[in-house]
């Protein structure tokens, strides 16, 4: 008579193990001890063998019953289930030694002794966030072009499309890896190109994440004048455009809200403005204080103090610091966006902090304040993430 669930649970243990038979050799050993097991017995090749199907409860009558019936299929088709139950394991464990992840580490791995510390870190990061948790268990060799896509595609769709580029990059890179080390046999990110959406050519040069940490010891090391050095300071901090950074006046600045309000008509569109203060830019305009507190303009002119920083100021200083062609002011709005971008921030906020917005808006009311809570938040991890890549080269110096 076949078991049922009730039989099972009811089954007291004995002295002695003893059976629960089922059907077509599967019964279920109970031991003294209390433990349900399930087991199949079977003959092959005129020898009688056993097979295990785990524990009871944690393995239900029906699931034993499912395990039981397909491995009666392959003693059917003329092979030995013992034996095609531990190839499945064999094939479980190489699938987890060729997963995506483990490749991907193990190329990180390799590549971390040419990388700086904090790009390898980086690199790290961005897999685990937007690559493993779809991708990493899967089979290099397994994976196609079109699974590919569907995961740069989430990337993609939350505004960041140079990182939905570096990924695809990235991804192509441990394809690779995973071809010449004989786990993989092709690489599906090359037929992606051209999937992604293309991001808007930019004029200004800019720096990348991992030029950060250099551009702050030279900043640092900076010999000119000092109002010049804070300017850059409070530039990157707060990524406006460099008029507006060089026309800022003292009745701007809010020092008890920690906000700087810039009217309609100094900014590109016309429209008000409001840049949440960190407490790293608050302390810097402290110090300007000390500097230009009397005149009307935070930075003002070397020779003329009644007028503003000069327009080549920043530039010229960039020049000296060793950017030319490879930063401008105006670079930095790029930078901290695709930072921000690739840090999860909302585009929304992070584009109304710039000061981008659509002109039918600038037409009507515009919410000068839209976002404020948030872009208040924003604007303190992006001058915490600053500081950071500063004491990163400070840290490098101590050791």
């Amino acid at each position: 008579m076949p078991l049922s669930d009730t039989a099972i649970r009811n089954a007291k243990p004995k002295t002695k193990p003893y059976k629960l038979p089922d059907s077509g050799g599967l019964y279920l050993l109970i031991h003294p001890s209390g433990g349900k097991r399930w087991r199949y017995k079977y003959r092959w090749l005129g020898k009688e063998k056993l097979l295990a199907f785990g524990t009871y409860p944690d393995v239900k009558l029906v699931e034993a019953r499912e395990a039981h019936a397909k491995a009666r299929k392959i003693l059917a088709a003329g092979n030995d289930p013992g034996e095609a139950k531990k190839e499945e394991k064999r094939q479980v464990a190489i699938n987890h030694e060729n997963s995506f992840e483990a490749i991907a580490r193990e190329w990180h791995e390799s590549r971390k002794e040419i990388w700086t510390p904090r790009y390898a870190e980086f690199m790290l990061k961005r897999l685990e966030a937007d690559v493993f948790p779809k991708l990493g268990a899967r089979p290099i060799a397994n994976i196609s072009a079109p699974e590919l896509l569907s995961v740069l595609r989430l990337i993609e769709k939350r505004g960041a499309l140079e990182m939905a580029q570096r990924a695809m990059q990235t991804c192509s890179q441990i394809f690779m890896f995973g071809i010449v080390t004989g786990r993989a046999k092709d690489n599906p990110a090359i037929n992606l190109k051209g999937a992604l959406k293309t991001p808007k050519k930019k004029h200004y040069a800019h720096l990348d994440a991992v030029d950060l940490p250099e551009f702050f010891q030279r900043l640092e090391t900076y010999d000119g004048n000092i109002q010049t050095k804070l300017a850059l300071k409070l530039l990157v901090l707060t990524f406006v455009r460099t008029a507006e950074l060089r026309g800022m006046q003292w009745p701007e600045i809010n020092f008890d809200k920690s906000e700087w309000r810039i009217s309609a008509e100094r900014m590109k569109m016309r429209t008000a403005h409001i840049v949440p203060l960190s407490e790293q830019a608050v302390k810097i305009l402290q110090e300007m204080k000390k500097y230009t507190g009397s005149w009307n303009y935070v930075f003002t002119n070397q020779f003329k103090p009644i007028k503003c920083m000069s327009e080549n100021t920043i530039l010229y200083a960039l020049y000296r610091m060793g950017y030319r062609d490879r930063a401008t002011g105006h670079g930095f709005r790029h930078t901290a966006s695709t930072i921000l971008n690739e840090n999860g921030f909302k585009g929304d906020a992070i584009e109304r902090q710039l000061a981008h917005m659509e002109r039918k808006k600038v037409r009507g009311v515009y919410n000068h304040a839209e976002y404020l809570p948030e872009r208040k938040k924003m604007m303190q991890w992006w001058a915490d993430y600053l500081d950071e890549a500063s004491e990163e080269i400070h840290s490098k110096e101590g050791r």
